[in-house]
């Protein structure tokens, strides 16, 4: 998988995302949220959710190319 590229976060939104990226469960990073105070966890779970939906739209491009070579080979 490429490098997840997320435009326009804090300093602050970065570093929640450095530490959730470099957990190892769903269970740490719901742990690590939970710690936060109400604020940072609000900005916390917004930066999780956007790095799901990178993932997410990653995968999906990664399968738009894929089948697009399979389609070549069928030309």
């Amino acid at each position: 998988m490429s490098n997840i590229v997320i435009e326009g976060l804090s300093k602050k939104q970065r570093l929640f995302a450095d530490i959730m990226w470099s957990l190892d469960s769903t269970d740490q990073v719901t742990t690590f949220i939970r710690s936060l105070p109400k604020k940072d966890r609000e900005q916390a779970q917004v930066v999780c959710e956007l790095m799901i939906l990178a993932c997410i739209d990653e995968v999906d491009s990664v399968e738009d190319s894929t089948v697009d070579l399979i389609n070549s080979f069928k030309e």
